[in-house]
């Protein structure tokens, strides 16, 4: 890739009917350069981080913690209808705005208020709250992946070689960091949670274990309709029925609320401070060429994108990608680890998974490049595949917990590759409509979010769902290898052309 498109900060001469005269950068202004650019990386990395710690580590623990009436449930199907919403209309006209860094801000602050909401959880507090959460994700979500592609851009630029590595890479670095939310959220949650318990587990009737793993249902527990918010345990949960490991005292859910709330400010602080704009890296040059587009048809060109062949046949995985993480984060939290083991071991079960996760996010970054994508995604779909068919055939005791992190670990790993190669293979695909493209992105793993969660919400057994999880994946994985295929056939006319 040539340099000159990428030069910035240098000086020019440019008359009317004159071309601009671009002064190369020095060596060490490049090494400078890149240093820039890595520290943005980092920091946006960080502000993830901080923000999803507290985001992520509440929504793992809704279907555990608010089960009243599914309350948990509806409320995280809420956060991703929502965000289905905002992906048709939000993120291109926003970061049109405000540009792609206080769009950052902003939306980070949209999460802060269904965090606040959980002091005082009721469907009229956390499904407005929700709502106002999904409306604020897309547009966060695209311009970090515009953010992050675009840099990458730059610093390929910088040396003069091909983005795809560096796009890889940067993608790689920031799911580590991303990642690391499910360890460090987990370790607060667990530490809040554990509080007072004089076992590693609970320990209840073989009757009651047989109904949990690939038996749960979510209608085994009994509605209440009235809680007194207190901070006895027994006065807020003593209707929830016969299984003890889903009452949670509300005075730890205060404490967790707390801590996670100073977590997303402290992610906004963080953008708003250190973070430079976008513009820094030249993304006025980028544009160059290209016709000043309105706020409609920003709109539109979002909605057009969605008719790009290869957009149709990344759909099925983008939508499995967010069907694997909504079941982890319900119903495998809920059915295989609450139901039988308690609600402060979700934690623990979720630092194994958050940790395998990181380290896979930046593992599978350097091994792309040995042996490409495509193994990388098939060993992903085999892990997952090889996974339900556990879950399938197995069911939780008290003296086999291990196995639930066993299923965490291997989990993780797949969802490594599922989120840093398909955030990375849109860069790739896509690297000139970024902002229509990840909208995209958010819009079609939204709705697998909403089904896993509304599924859920509405009483349906994990047995059946994890039978449509392996149809889901085997549809996801025959549009991605279409996809290769035609990318291979592309590359060849290209080539002989």
């Amino acid at each position: 890739m040539d340099n000159s498109g990428y030069e910035h900060e240098t000086q020019t001469k440019q008359n009317n009917n004159t071309e601009a005269k671009v002064i190369p950068l020095t060596e060490e202004e490049i090494k400078a350069e890149k240093k820039i650019i890595y520290k943005n990386v980092i920091l946006i990395s960080l502000a993830f981080l901080l923000l999803f710690t507290a985001f992520e580590s509440m929504a793992k623990l809704q279907s555990s913690i608010n089960v009243v009436n599914n309350l948990g449930d509806w409320a995280n199907a809420t956060v991703y209808a929502s965000l289905i919403i905002s992906c048709m209309f939000v993120p291109s006209i926003l970061i049109k705005k405000l540009k792609v860094k206080w769009t950052l801000v902003v939306c980070i602050f949209s999460y802060s208020t269904y965090i606040a909401a959980m002091f005082y959880p009721e469907f009229y507090t956390l499904v407005p709250t929700a709502i106002i959460l999904g409306m604020g994700a897309a547009p966060m979500w695209s311009a970090k992946c515009t953010y992050l592609t675009q840099v990458a851009h730059r610093f390929a630029g910088l040396d003069g070689i091909d983005a795809e590595p560096i796009v890889v890479k940067f993608f790689g670095i920031f799911f580590f960091f991303f990642q690391c939310n499910s360890i460090i959220g987990s370790i607060i949650s667990t530490s809040v949670l554990s509080s007072g318990k004089t076992t590693d587990y609970e320990d209840i009737s073989d009757e009651l274990m047989s109904k949990c793993g690939s038996a749960f249902c979510p209608a085994q527990l009994v509605a209440a309709s009235n809680i007194t918010l207190t901070a006895d345990a027994a006065s807020t949960t003593e209707n929830l029925g016969e299984n003890e490991n889903f009452k949670t005292p509300l005075s730890q859910i205060y404490t967790m609320a707390g801590i996670y709330l100073v977590c997303s400010f402290s992610a906004a602080v963080i953008v708003a401070l250190f973070v430079d704009p976008l513009t820094r890296f030249g993304e006025e040059e980028r544009k160059e060429g290209r016709p000043a587009l309105t706020g409609k048809q920003l709109l539109v060109a979002t909605f057009k994108h969605m008719k790009n062949k290869k957009q149709l046949l990344i759909i099925p995985l983008t939508f499995w990608s967010g069907i694997e993480q909504g079941f982890f984060s319900a119903d495998f939290t809920a059915g295989f680890v609450t139901c039988a083991y308690g609600a402060h071991i979700v934690g623990r079960v979720v630092i194994v998974f958050g940790l395998c996760d990181a380290l896979a996010s930046v593992g599978f970054g350097f091994i792309i490049k040995k042996i490409g994508r495509v193994p990388i995604f098939v060993l992903g779909a085999c892990i997952n595949v090889l996974v339900i068919i556990v879950m399938l055939s197995w069911t939780p005791t008290s003296s086999s917990v291990g196995v639930v992190y066993l299923i965490a670990a291997l989990w993780g790993t797949a969802d490594a590759i599922w989120q840093t190669q398909i955030n990375a293979l849109y860069g790739v695909l896509f690297a000139s409509e970024e902002e229509a493209a990840f909208s995209n992105y958010r819009l079609w793993e939204s709705f697998g979010f909403v089904v896993a969660f509304i599924t859920k919400a509405s009483g349906v057994c994990v047995f059946p769902k994890l039978i449509l999880a392996l149809f889901f994946l085997a549809i996801a994985m025959v549009g991605y290898l279409m996809l290769e295929l035609l990318e291979r056939r592309r590359s060849k006319t290209q080539a002989i052309h």
